[in-house]
């Protein structure tokens, strides 16, 4: 088997405040491989998004690590996980996270132009395309519906061909059928591009499509043969 290309490595995360200390995610340890999707599930409050934050290298561990392809993603300063994050990971988050003075294209175009890349407008043209949305180029996000935004979410993560793509409950700002678009949009990119997909939802038919499932019950790691997903 090849190395791993996320390594979470007995990270523990808590906080403190005047009412004492809360241990968010106790000793979490893992490991995923190339090309894996895996959904992280559990309750509201469980810590999943907390976990992915870590992932990402946008919250610290109170102990552990992160290894993102090998690379101890916490041994970096600030401006050095940016810049890992800019090279290896995709985003898409449940709020869409577009910029409103930006145009469909412009947003997609965004990442590319932080990597210096001149195939800027071409290639960001081709992924809005890929995702239908080869009419709405010029479009702002708010003369957009929210499938339409959340695509152009996606054209935006995977136009730099990221290594891992991490999605943030992808489908909890859209109605049920409009999700279930968005999230076989994802899959099929994913596969097409050979992306390692981390994915937290609470939809068990969305969590059932992933190669792995990871349950977070009050900051603990479990993967029950399987386990249901709560809600």
């Amino acid at each position: 088997m090849s190395d791993p290309i996320i390594a979470v490595e007995h990270v523990t995360r808590a906080v403190t405040d005047s009412t004492g200390t809360l241990t968010i995610l106790h000793d979490i340890d893992f490991t995923l491989q190339r090309r894996q999707s895996t959904a992280i599930v559990g309750a509201s409050g469980s810590g999943k998004s907390t976990l992915l934050a870590l992932i990402a290298g946008l919250d610290h561990p109170t102990t552990g690590t992160v290894r993102l392809d090998g690379e101890d993603i916490f041994a970096l300063d600030e401006d050095q996980r940016a810049g890992l994050r800019a090279r290896k990971l995709g985003f898409v988050f449940q709020s869409f996270q577009l910029l409103g003075h930006l145009s469909a294209l412009e947003n997609v175009m965004l990442p590319l132009e932080l990597l210096g890349r001149r195939d800027a407008r071409a290639r960001a043209t081709e992924m809005l395309q890929r995702v239908g949305l080869g009419e709405r180029l010029s479009h702002y996000p708010r003369t957009l519906s929210g499938g339409e935004q959340q695509r152009v979410a996606l054209a935006r993560a995977f136009v730099v061909e990221p290594e891992v793509l991490l999605a943030d409950e992808p489908t909890g700002s859209l109605d049920h059928a409009t999700g279930e678009k968005v999230m076989a949009l994802m899959f099929d990119m994913n596969r097409e591009t050979g992306t390692t997909l981390v994915l937290v939802t609470h939809d068990r038919s969305i969590a059932a499509r992933c190669d792995r499932q990871l349950l977070i019950e009050g900051g603990r790691l479990l993967e029950p043969a399987g386990a249901e997903v709560p809600v």
